[in-house]
């Protein structure tokens, strides 16, 4: 099974750079898609039941237009859609959580914490909230996958210039802490666990002073399993030479 995970800064301007095209071409199993910035209601059909394919797609929209959002496209069929049931982070559509037979997907858009720390509080919040969810599935006996932005790079080696950012939205000590207790709850960040000392992997790039093409990036989107699924994990990689975002998808393959 392969599932794709991408921060497509907008979906309705992402479609303009031959989106749907993309994804025949790749066929993933199940396709997830942070930073919609769109409600169904706005989309054309092309957008909800893509032609040529066999997607059926989920949606969790912001109240706020233009704002957040993140998407499913599952060519299997769940047994259950859901959010997340708080609405502080339902009303900015951070997270659908679907149920297949062998795991639970969270695909989940964190907030960003800001400059000057604005909305730091509103995201650990989400990031406590994030973390009590996955450790009840794992307490109910099933595995899951996190996967999304997370708007933190976790260690030095997973951003370029750790040590101009250290009072940087997305770099903070407190949100770096989180993830070190995500890890430490038994969650791995797979990418990490098969390439574990590998720097110059990043899947965000600033659109300023050509950051792209200099390879002067941050690496905050992941694919996350607890360790009982890690087993079932064949690969997790990131795939830099697609274009069309300021940030690039991550793939994860699963033997299932």
């Amino acid at each position: 099974m392969r599932i794709i995970s991408w921060n497509v800064n907008g979906i309705r301007a992402i479609e303009k750079r031959g989106f749907f095209d993309w994804v025949k071409k790749e066929d993933p199993d199940i396709l997830c898609l942070n930073e919609t910035k769109a409600e169904p209601g706005q989309l054309s059909q092309v957008f909800i039941n893509p032609p040529g394919t066999d997607y059926t797609s989920f949606w969790a929209s912001a109240k706020k237009r233009g704002y957040s959002g993140v998407a499913i496209y599952s060519k299997i069929k769940p047994d259950n859609v859901r959010f997340m049931g708080i609405p502080e982070f339902d009303d900015e559509g951070r997270v659908l959580i679907a149920d297949y037979k062998d795991f639970t997907l969270i695909a989940a858009y964190f907030p960003n914490s800001q400059d000057e720390r604005k909305r730091l509080g509103y995201k650990l919040a989400f990031n406590d909230a994030m973390l009590k969810l996955c450790k009840s599935i794992v307490k109910k006996g099933r595995h899951f996958l996190l996967c999304g932005d997370y708007n933190v790079a976790h260690t030095p080696i997973d951003l370029a210039r750790p040590k101009q950012n250290v009072n940087s939205a997305g770099y903070l000590p407190e949100e770096r802490a989180w993830m070190d207790s995500f890890i430490t709850a038994g969650f791995v960040d797979t990418f990490r666990h098969f390439h574990p000392d590998e720097t110059g992997h990043y899947t965000w790039w600033s659109y300023m002073g050509q950051a792209r093409a200099k390879n002067v990036g941050w690496r905050i989107d992941y694919h996350c399993v607890d360790e009982g699924f890690l087993p079932m994990v064949k690969s997790s990689i990131i795939r830099p030479e697609i274009e069309g975002s300021d940030h690039c998808p991550v793939e994860i393959n699963l033997s299932l």
